[in-house]
């Protein structure tokens, strides 16, 4: 009898644990979605900014050590900043077709397909790209560590 009762213990026990881990688990899933909503979202703001060359506002979004790389070069966040001001690249219009986000801890990665209507050098120019994107929380927010274009050899 003894050992009936310490074995429906046990069973009691192996199923509040189990119990426990699926109701934990839950939570995390959801904020993890929340996370990656309001990373595309950026994501989306940072392109009408780029459109309308809202360098100041970029200039808080990019995180000082951000990097920027293009078909033509990379470079830091004060030449990206100096380009969208100048007009040497105007970025017009990206229509985003797909995104995925990935969270690893307190950076996100975002990879977008476009097809980018841009300017450069006075010629307006449409290309497909993969876009990567790496944001890293600090303090709370979210700030741009990284933009990378990959031009796609598909139109």
């Amino acid at each position: 009898m003894k050992a009936f009762v310490l074995g429906l213990g046990f069973v009691l026990l192996g199923v509040q644990g189990t119990y426990a881990q699926q109701k934990g688990g839950s939570a995390a899933p959801a904020k993890t979605a929340l996370v990656e909503q309001q990373i595309r979202k950026l994501s989306q703001d940072k392109w009408r900014w780029m459109a309308e060359r809202k360098a100041d506002t970029l200039a808080v979004l990019f995180d000082d050590k951000a990097m920027f790389v293009h078909m033509g070069g990379s470079w830091g966040k004060k030449q990206e900043l100096d380009v969208i001001r100048s007009g040497s690249i105007h970025y017009k219009q990206a229509d985003v077709e797909e995104t995925s986000v990935q969270i690893i801890d307190n950076t996100a990665i975002l990879l977008s397909k476009i097809r980018l209507l841009a300017v450069l050098g006075g010629n307006e120019v449409t290309n497909p790209f993969i876009v990567t994107e790496v944001y890293v929380r600090e303090k709370g927010k979210w700030k741009l560590g990284s933009l990378s274009f990959t031009k796609l050899l598909t139109p």
